[in-house]
């Protein structure tokens, strides 16, 4: 093989030995089986490797023995700090097991979700986890169809996989109810694209919390749950007359009740006295806010833990394991921005 001038090739098993002066088979074995191998010659190959800076390719052993100590997670957006504490949920649970853990981001696009879906699969890592973007699953399906075991959190399962949620439309519901049981009487709910799954079921939990109580929800779509689109709410809220303003807001995400927040306080509207509200996913930055959020706190360690559960538990019994679906309660988490 050419070498191209001022570049270095990356050390082999065959250069250790060389240098060691040892067999192959004697290198691989200080590498796999040390207790095997006379104390004298062991150091003679550790020095070896660490004269040369050879590090070993794992993925090639891996692969030579038919098995991986790997799984892959792609989520969604780690710009969310639920989504971080699925993570570590995860991490924790593979620990347990000995598997190692590789994050991918997909940062809510479609495409990269599938590059990372396809690399993992060539890698052919141990199983996978997914945290998907909303709508069609067809690569996720190709993958577990093809041999691949493959989790869903944030997302419920079906017949060929398994899945873990938070029960959202009660997370909606103990939100409107919070507002409703804080004496407030004109209720909003924002959020959206309302196809969001997620969304979706938040809206209807908090309906069935104002219908309970023989109120009115007013439902405001908005395009996306950032801080923008809360902004943009507080902007509209704060231009009406004060007797058409709500006096609770349940708002779809943490991000979008801070940008309300804001925009309310810069208008002379007043939080949580004139507008109490609440967001939901209880992300890190909730209670650092000028006025600390009220949020519905979804359990995304529990749900890490219960993935990479799962996981294994189809990993290491594929003929006995059943797919199915485990849904986890969401709690609320009061602060001032509701009246605390």
């Amino acid at each position: 093989m050419k070498r191209i001038p001022g570049t270095r090739t990356r050390p082999s098993m065959k250069d250790v030995a060389s240098s060691a002066g040892v067999s192959l088979g004697t290198v691989s074995n200080v590498l796999n089986n040390p207790e095997v191998v006379a104390a004298g010659t062991r150091e003679r190959v550790e020095r070896a490797i660490a004269s040369l800076g050879f590090v070993r390719n794992d993925a090639a052993r891996r692969l030579a023995a038919g098995r991986s100590d790997t799984v892959g997670f792609v989520v969604v957006d780690l710009g969310n700090s639920f989504f971080l504490d699925i993570t570590r949920g995860i991490e924790s649970g593979l620990d347990e097991h000995g598997k190692r853990l590789i994050l991918a981001n997909s940062d809510v696009d479609h495409a990269k979700q599938s590059a990372h879906l396809a690399l993992f699969e060539e890698a052919q890592l141990a199983g996978m986890i997914l945290a998907p973007l909303d709508g069609p699953l067809d690569d996720a399906s190709a993958v577990r169809e093809r041999g691949t075991p493959l989790v869903l959190v944030n997302w419920p399962g079906d017949d060929s996989s398994c899945g873990v949620v938070s029960d959202d439309e009660h997370g909606g519901y103990i939100a409107a109810r919070h507002l409703i049981e804080r004496g407030r009487t004109r209720l909003m709910f924002s959020g959206g694209p309302f196809s969001l799954r997620a969304i979706a079921d938040r809206l209807r939990g908090a309906r069935r919390a104002a219908d309970e109580a023989g109120l009115e929800l007013e439902v405001v779509e908005t395009e996306r749950i950032t801080v923008r689109g809360g902004t943009a709410l507080g902007d509209e809220i704060a231009a009406r007359p004060p007797r058409r303003r709500p006096d609770g807001l349940v708002a779809a995400s943490d991000a979008l009740a801070a940008g309300a927040i804001h925009s309310l306080l810069v208008a002379g509207i007043r939080v949580p006295e004139d507008i109490a509200v609440i967001g939901h996913d209880n992300n890190h930055f909730a209670h650092d806010t000028a006025v600390p959020i009220t949020s519905v706190a979804q359990p995304g360690l529990d749900m890490g833990l219960s993935a990479a559960a799962l996981l294994i538990e189809e990993i290491l019994a594929p003929e006995e394991h059943e797919h199915r679906t485990v849904t986890m309660q969401p709690t609320l988490v009061v602060r001032a921005s509701s009246g605390a």
